[in-house]
């Protein structure tokens, strides 16, 4: 069975390649009309302006260099999946060694009776060419989206599983049109007499094609072009002989590394001498340089975060302090980095004694216990601004996963699945899993998986990204 193919991926790489190679030259052309004909960039008395030649010649090699650059780093691969946003720091980046490169490249093939290319022209290219990348690779972005949507499916998908994360793939496959992919149906796991298997409340009887013993005849009858192995609790035998009837019927097969219960991207292949060992790879702030990026972006965040909360503190005390009686700033202990306990401060938006007879408890919408000056620290978040002083004295980061009381701690550690590998960063005034409404009395299991996808996949960009949206997210802030 050949696998269908058609060339939307391939027409819509081409047309990126092309629409990037027009972008990097109309960005040159643009940052040379403004620096040497618009009139906005003032010239030096008797300035000679050199001939436009030769930032025509720089714009021609600078376009297809970009494009080489760009499918370096992976920016042509078809279909391009996840929000726009996921691709900007890449963008950056390679736009940034675009210009980086040829600048170097102007030293060395400028012909002698040429004039010194303007800096300031290199400049303002920079943002030219950045601003017209970016606005063609969004409209590109929609237009490739917009296009999936209306083409029909060419591709189908068995799923060997039935249980709640076979109906997550499912539910990623309709989620993301330009997989151009639908669901064919699921197989049981097992056969008749083997384990007993659940079946996800998300999943029909009538998806249900069969048993793993029928995978054979179901992908016959169903034409399927793609198989994924969501259940890894089948046999070395059984998994080698799907691995052997993909082969020959020239079908792709995939399975999902569940090794933490959650879709993850860390699993790696290493080799001692000829032997594959799979594993997990290290987080991205293992690494020694990304810790101290990390530390240098708290310790400046800090200073201006206090900077700017030190009115708004100050405005507050008083009316904390009238509130009730009582400090203004409220202690708790958490566990941070390795489990360590530490004190957090917060700004109080209780009685001192609010849990006196209920002990640690969640805060719940309309809580009864906060007083009106509380209430609305709490839904603005200010109540969080001192936590900038956890992050200067390297308690906190100010993004990571929430820190937890050691209560709540030793409850979730053994019932909730990798609870404990949040703590192997340091915890965070904000996080993925809270701007995505993922804070108070919400879900555990949810809050782990947005946390563990963070560590996975951390970087400065993904940061900035979080503590943006932390100023508009305010979802389940009470």
């Amino acid at each position: 069975m050949q696998p269908p193919r058609d060339n939307f991926d391939a027409f819509c790489s081409i047309l990126a390649g092309l629409a990037d190679a027009s972008a990097a030259f109309l960005g040159v052309m643009l940052a040379t009309w403004i620096r040497l004909d618009s009139g906005l960039v003032p010239l030096h008395h008797n300035e000679i302006l050199p001939p436009r030649e030769m930032y025509v010649a720089a714009a021609l090699v600078l376009a297809p260099l970009m494009v080489l650059i760009f499918r370096q780093i992976g920016l042509y691969i078809r279909p391009q999946l996840g929000p726009f946003g996921d691709k900007l720091p890449r963008i950056v980046r390679g736009v940034s060694i675009t210009l980086a490169t040829a600048l170097a490249l102007s030293f060395v093939v400028r012909p002698s009776d040429w004039p010194p290319y303007s800096r300031a022209v290199a400049f303002i290219a920079f943002f030219t060419v950045l601003l017209l990348v970016l606005f063609e690779r969004f409209a590109l972005f929609r237009l490739e989206l917009h296009w999936a949507r209306r083409i029909a499916p060419i591709r189908r998908v068995l799923i060997i599983g039935v249980d709640d994360l076979s109906a997550r793939i499912r539910r990623a496959l309709e989620r993301e049109p330009r997989l151009r992919s639908r669901l064919a149906g699921y197989l049981l796991p097992s056969e008749p007499g083997g384990r007993q298997i659940a079946l996800s409340s998300a999943i029909t009887p009538k998806l249900v094609k069969g048993h793993i013993g029928e995978l054979e005849k179901v992908v016959a009858e169903e034409q399927i072009d793609d198989v994924i192995l969501a259940d890894m609790a089948i046999s070395h035998a059984r998994l080698t002989q799907i691995l052997f009837h993909c082969e020959r019927n020239l079908i792709p097969f995939r399975m999902v590394p569940d090794l933490y219960g959650v879709l993850t991207s860390r699993v790696r292949v290493n080799h001692i001498a000829d032997i594959p060992l799979l594993g997990m790879a290290a987080w991205p702030l293992d690494a020694f340089w990304n810790r101290v990026l990390k530390r240098l972006e708290d310790i400046a965040g800090a200073f201006v975060g206090l900077l700017l909360s030190a009115p708004l503190i100050l405005v507050a005390a008083p009316l904390i302090k009238r509130s009730s009686p009582g400090p203004v700033f409220y202690r708790q202990e958490r566990c941070g980095i390795a489990g360590k306990p530490f004190t957090i401060f917060k700004l109080r938006t209780m009685p001192v004694d609010a849990e006196a007879a209920s002990g640690p408890v969640w805060a719940t919408p309309d809580d009864p216990r906060r007083t009106r000056i509380g209430e609305f620290l709490r839904k603005w978040n200010l109540d969080e601004l001192p936590q900038f002083w956890n992050v200067l004295i390297g308690d906190m980061s100010l993004v990571g996963p929430r820190p937890e009381r050691p209560h709540f701690v030793e409850q979730f550690k053994d019932d909730v699945g990798h609870y404990m590998t949040r703590h192997v960063s340091r915890p965070g005034m904000t996080g993925w899993a809270q701007v995505n409404g993922l804070r108070g009395d919400t879900s555990i299991d949810d809050r782990v998986q947005h946390d563990l996808y963070y560590l996975e996949n951390w970087s400065l960009s993904f940061d900035l990204k979080i503590l943006i949206q932390t100023f508009f997210n305010r979802q389940n802030a009470y």
